[in-house]
């Protein structure tokens, strides 16, 4: 098949990240998690087809060629670019949260077409990673990313960056508009032009502090009231990204 036969069936087949680059052709070899997935629980045999892509924009059609107890291959027929990408950048600042809720709030992020995040500890941010324990946690959100980007049909897996203070995540933010959800300033969502780039700033349980929030004020962010109920740390992402989708980006008619 070709790039268009096989996106036609794009729906049908299991769709899998490798991050490795894609050569028509080639033969590669799965990682070991999605090629035990495939084989044990799915059960797929040799010839048959899925979709793969390698995390930075570009899809391929193979087909399962080996399948043995020590590695599975597949070859690749076809390649397109992908087209599941938003045209607004946002950068997503999180602060960490415990439990599942921090990969909620990465999961549903992604699947909202965000570009990047980056993990904030604030000053009211309970859970303090650091040394091993941070670099696995760092890891593991990465992963998710990843596992969100194949449910949705992203080709471009969004970095999820190291945590970093509030502050010095501020200092290198850049973006045209600059976002931070803060229930007690009464501000309605009102943009009137499109912004080139978004950096959206949410906070902990239990909101900024006032030193978090004056830090954010002073690095041009506006406070954002989403209504006059209380989102909880993973809920209010969800909302923010669906509304800067809907006025900005692909959401809209």
């Amino acid at each position: 098949m070709n790039s268009v036969e096989w996106s036609a069936e794009y729906a049908r087949v299991p769709r899998i990240h490798v991050p490795t680059p894609l050569v028509e052709g080639a033969t590669l070899t799965l990682p070991e998690g999605p090629a035990r997935h495939l084989t044990r629980v799915l059960r797929m045999l040799p010839g048959a087809p899925l979709v793969i892509f390698d995390g930075n924009g570009q899809e391929a059609g193979v087909r399962l060629a080996e399948v043995t107890r020590k590695q599975v291959t597949v070859s690749v027929e076809a390649l397109w670019p992908g087209q599941g990408e938003s045209p607004l950048m946002i950068h997503l600042g999180q602060a960490v949260s415990k439990g599942d809720r921090m990969d909620y709030a990465i999961q549903k992020a992604v699947e909202l077409g965000v570009s990047c995040i980056t993990p904030i500890y604030t000053q009211r941010t309970e859970v303090r990673l650091k040394g091993e324990r941070e670099a696995r946690k760092h890891a593991h959100w990465q992963a998710v990313a990843a596992s969100a980007s194949e449910q949705c049909g992203r080709a471009v897996v969004p970095s999820v960056h190291p945590p970093q203070a509030l502050a010095t995540w501020l200092e290198q933010r850049d973006e045209t508009l600059r976002l931070m959800l803060h229930l007690a300033t009464g501000n309605p969502f009102q943009c009137a032009e499109a912004p080139a780039s978004v950096a959206l700033l949410i906070g902990p349980e239990g909101g900024l502090a006032e030193d978090d929030l004056k830090a954010a004020e002073n690095a041009d962010f506006t406070p954002l009231t989403l209504g006059p109920r209380v989102l909880r740390t993973e809920t209010a992402p969800v909302v923010a990204l669906s509304l800067l989708q809907y006025h900005f980006g692909d959401f809209q008619p």
